[in-house]
């Protein structure tokens, strides 16, 4: 074999391989979670929409957010977008419900339809598994960042993929975040 089919063969093997890699890359589909109604949530069960993942608490000042989530559900629900809320109790005690309590809060407060998971944490040693996917380049193949509070918004693209980590304080309805659904 000559020197120019070699380097042919050798670029074309690692251009397979880079695919074979890029194919079996995680996604936010490998995770089974427990809703807050105690039944199996499977992400799987998403793959083709985009998907909006966020951290709750019921005694936030951030907490109205919830109305805002729920009107985006409503609008795009039927639109391949699905929101997929996470309890947690991490920042300053916030959450300190049982997942009942917090079901009830939701229901009653804000008319919460979109699909609610068991309380986790999303922080520290005992952070979740789902957010350890979100957070970590090393799992999730595309960006590392942190939870810096209660309802940061994780955009997760119909791959399956993260597509950006949105900020605690902006608001459900951003143009940036409207901009992603639509587009």
């Amino acid at each position: 074999m000559n020197l120019k089919n070699l380097i042919l063969t050798v670029l074309m093997i690692s251009t397979l391989t880079a695919r074979s890699q890029k194919n079996d890359d995680p996604t936010i589909y490998q995770f089974k979670v427990t809703s807050l109604e105690g039944e199996e949530f499977d992400f799987s069960t998403l793959k083709g929409k985009k998907v909006m993942i966020v951290n709750t608490a019921s005694k936030c000042g951030l907490t109205p957010q919830y109305k805002k989530l729920q009107a985006l559900y409503e609008k795009y629900g039927d639109k391949d977008f699905v929101i997929v809320g996470f309890p947690a109790n991490n920042f300053l005690f916030q959450e300190p419900g049982s997942d009942e309590e917090i079901a009830v809060f939701c229901e009653k407060n804000y008319g919460v339809t979109f699909p609610m998971m068991s309380k986790i944490s999303v922080k520290g040693k005992n952070m979740h598994p789902v957010y350890q996917f979100l957070t970590q380049e090393s799992k999730n193949g595309v960006l590392s960042s942190s939870v810096s509070w209660n309802f940061q918004k994780y955009l997760i693209n119909p791959d399956g993929r993260v597509a950006k980590v949105i900020s605690p304080r902006t608001q459900p309805d951003d143009p940036t975040v409207i901009s992603w659904i639509e587009n």
